[in-house]
């Protein structure tokens, strides 16, 4: 009996003082590639498979901190056999953080976490791919009325060592960054430094080479015109300790209506290397380092994916309409046209190809969302040189996802802050 009244009393102060949300997400993905990331090589066949993102979602909040989880499970249909005995990928954790509220606009989250700002070009959780991205960070972050302000820091390392501090992940040795953004009811302006660590051989030395990327965006919406622009300047030392001189510049201009059809155009400049001479120790390539490159420059992924690292850089000219109909259905058209920033070997031509992307994505039920995808690339006989891929064909991705979000459990209180 006085077991029953202590888990009672237990269970009515976690009630009171808190609340719990519990939610799982399955997101199945067909996916048909031909020319997906390269141009499609001559005499191979197209790609076909199911992958699937599989998570359970734990969400707690109190009137003195926030604690989230994330797990999830990766996997292509078929990669583990049917009467398997372990899983492939096994169960990973995506996030585990505890936002530490220390007052009012004070705050310090630290664990596991999604790192997304602006519109997630330097900084993004990469939600297109099935894994996602988070990163082992402590932030410290004052919001009040209209200003944000967030100190973020980050030293890796492969694990609990008894000397020496070399890391042999394919990740940054440490991070350090403040962001701060203030908004109004017409624009929103944002100012970022990064100053991004890398190890260059570790191999041979711990020795971090240090970049440094300033910049921000700025965003204006006032009907009819929503304009978002952003430009970085990178400086510092690459990872190969070549001095970089690098920058980034876009603008995106939308018309928005009183209708649901809403045309856009817009531009973005990534610097590059002069690829017809060679430059001693100096990188003016720009490098897009955390952000998520999938949403920018074709959804291909030719550029910036995995790929184009220390190139030419990139011109992208773009046309875009996004059509709404009604409150479930949306569609979306862009087309590309894609030029290095820098000049090319042997060539005066820097054209690079076109791209063409459409999405249909529209809401099935209170929990379930389909979305439908198609794009075509046509490359140059620049990039097939770049990346050193004969093809004469056209290349071609279609993908079709379903994404099942329930909520499982929900504990709402009144009186929690």
């Amino acid at each position: 009996m006085k077991k029953f009244l202590f888990f009672s009393l237990l269970c009515f102060n976690f009630l009171v003082h808190a609340q719990l949300k519990v939610t799982a997400e399955l997101r199945p993905r067909f996916e048909y590639r031909h020319g997906f990331k390269q141009p499609f090589p001559e005499a191979v066949e197209a790609a076909n498979f199911i992958s699937q993102r599989t998570r359970f979602k734990l969400d707690f909040k109190s009137k003195d901190l926030d604690f989230y989880t994330s797990f999830q499970n990766i996997r292509v249909w078929g990669d583990v056999p049917q009467l398997n005995t372990a899983d492939k990928n096994g169960i990973a954790l995506h996030q585990a953080w505890v936002n530490w509220k220390i007052s009012p606009n004070n705050s310090l989250k630290i664990g596991r976490q999604e790192l997304v700002y602006d519109n997630s070009r330097m900084f993004g959780n990469v939600g297109w791919a099935q894994q996602a991205r988070s990163h082992d960070t402590l932030i410290f972050r004052f919001h009040k009325n209209n200003n944000k302000l967030h100190l973020g820091l980050a030293y890796n390392q492969d694990g609990e060592a008894v000397v020496g501090n070399i890391l042999s992940g394919n990740t940054y040795k440490a991070l350090q960054y403040a962001w701060f953004q203030k908004t109004n009811d017409t624009h929103v302006w944002s100012l970022l430094f990064l100053n991004n660590g890398l190890q260059s051989d570790p191999n041979l030395n711990s020795k971090i080479k240090y970049s440094q990327t300033l910049g921000g965006t700025f965003s204006y919406n006032k009907k009819p015109l929503n304009i978002l622009s952003e430009a970085y300047y990178q400086g510092g030392k690459d990872k190969t300790d070549n001095t970089l001189k690098a920058y980034l510049l876009s603008t995106e201009i939308n018309y928005k209506s009183a209708s649901n059809f809403i045309p856009g155009i817009g531009f973005e400049l990534l610097s590059g290397n002069d690829l017809s001479k060679t430059t001693p120790n100096s990188n003016r390539a720009f490098t897009p380092f955390y952000g998520t490159n999938h949403k920018f420059n074709g959804f291909m992924d030719y550029f910036y994916v995995g790929n184009h690292a220390n190139s030419a850089g990139l011109l992208d000219l773009y046309f875009k309409i996004n059509f709404k109909s009604g409150s479930k259905a949306n569609y979306l058209f862009k087309i590309h046209h894609f030029a290095a920033a820098a000049p090319l070997a042997g060539t005066t031509d820097k054209k690079l190809g076109n791209e063409i992307d459409f999405v249909y994505s529209r809401s099935i039920a209170q929990h379930i969302a389909f979305a439908f995808g198609w794009s075509s690339f046509w490359d140059s006989q620049n990039l097939k040189t770049l990346r050193n891929i004969s093809s004469t064909q056209k290349n071609n991705w279609a993908w079709v996802m379903l994404t099942f979000k329930p909520k499982l459990y929900t504990s709402q209180i009144s009186n929690i802050n």
